[in-house]
């Protein structure tokens, strides 16, 4: 059904690690199709993206891609990146964070582009206010129109709070022979994990049903949007290495994070796809780019950050690196 009403653009991520939701919103019936994944090279690209939706309005002249409503949390947000903008201040939202270079290359216009996300947001976020340390946040959802939709999962199950046990357990790891004299080189693994029982496992799982309810509200109220769920950047090699001990995690317990973001990624992913949503993969790009490689070329900050951002979250390079997949994605959707 063709529409006069504008193109829908929305972006949202999740979670103490990250997450996030993307709506792009076309002016025919072929807006509810699923977009095929695009590969996205890990280099900044700074191009326009042509294959950017335009509207028309009632006389026919376009006027631009839009609205755009950015929904997520803080790996949306990107805090500690210069500057802070935006209300309430206790969201830390950044005007460099990938919703707002999303908009730039894609042309919104300043009054079309709200940027929802909020570092600490969860799913119950979007449908209710979140009070922060500096001032509430409205329910998310709240700034979508029939036009325009979201997404949300990682604090959920924690990823921040599950670093930071892990750390505490690599530093008795480390303080007492680095697992020569009690042979486990994962001890965090053993807080979570017992026999077939894994506990962060299940969250994710619970992630994933919630997801999935909250695409169907997405589609609910905005039924003409294409929706992405993006995914996680590589946080965590694959293999300690040098990691370990930058990042306070034994080794064995590096893979155990590792393998538990591939299986929260998986999870979204599928999900997606079950909702007939497209996923935006940043792991691809991201790989190599972790928080234990060269200062100069990683995404995401270690502990102690070396360039602004929070702890264990993107820098500025991460939010411009996921601006890329997301961009190349809808390009990549617009062309199929």
């Amino acid at each position: 059904m063709k529409t006069s009403a504008r193109a829908g653009l929305a972006v949202m991520a999740a979670g103490g690690i990250f997450f996030a939701a993307t709506s792009l919103g076309d002016n025919d019936d072929s807006a509810t199709a699923a977009p095929k994944s695009a590969a996205v090279s890990a280099e900044p690209s700074h191009s326009t993206v042509s294959g950017a939706p335009e509207s028309t309005g009632a006389s026919g002249s376009s006027t631009g891609p839009g609205p755009y409503v950015a929904l997520g949390d803080s790996y949306t947000a990107g805090p500690g990146i210069p500057a802070r903008t935006g209300t309430p201040t206790g969201c830390d939202r950044s005007d460099h964070n990938y919703p707002t270079l999303v908009a730039h290359e894609l042309g919104v216009e300043t009054a079309d582009f709200h940027d929802m996300s909020c570092s600490g947001a969860t799913v119950d976020d979007l449908t209710a206010p979140q009070a922060t340390d500096r001032g509430t946040n409205p329910a998310q959802l709240s700034a979508l129109t029939t036009h325009t939709a979201l997404g949300i999962g990682g604090n959920d199950i924690g990823f921040s709070e599950l670093i930071t046990q892990c750390a505490k357990s690599g530093i008795l790891y480390f303080a007492t022979g680095s697992g020569k004299y009690t042979g486990n080189h994962a001890p965090c693994r053993g807080r979570y994990v017992n026999g077939t029982t894994d506990t962060v496992r299940q969250k994710i799982n619970t992630v994933g049903d919630r997801l999935a309810d909250t695409l169907a509200e997405v589609r609910r109220r905005a039924p003409q949007a294409r929706v992405y769920v993006v995914g996680y950047p590589a946080i965590l090699p694959a293999a300690a290495g040098d990691c370990g001990r930058d990042m306070g995690l034994a080794p064995g317990d590096v893979t155990f994070l590792h393998q538990e973001q591939q299986q929260l990624n998986t999870t979204l992913r599928q999900r997606a796809e079950g909702a007939g949503a497209g996923y935006v993969d940043t792991y691809a790009p991201s790989n190599g780019h972790d928080v234990c490689s060269a200062r100069g070329t990683r995404w995401v900050e270690p502990l102690v950050p070396l360039a602004p951002a929070a702890p264990v979250h993107p820098n500025a390079r991460g939010e411009r690196g996921m601006a890329d997949a997301v961009i190349n994605t809808i390009k990549a959707s617009k062309g199929s």
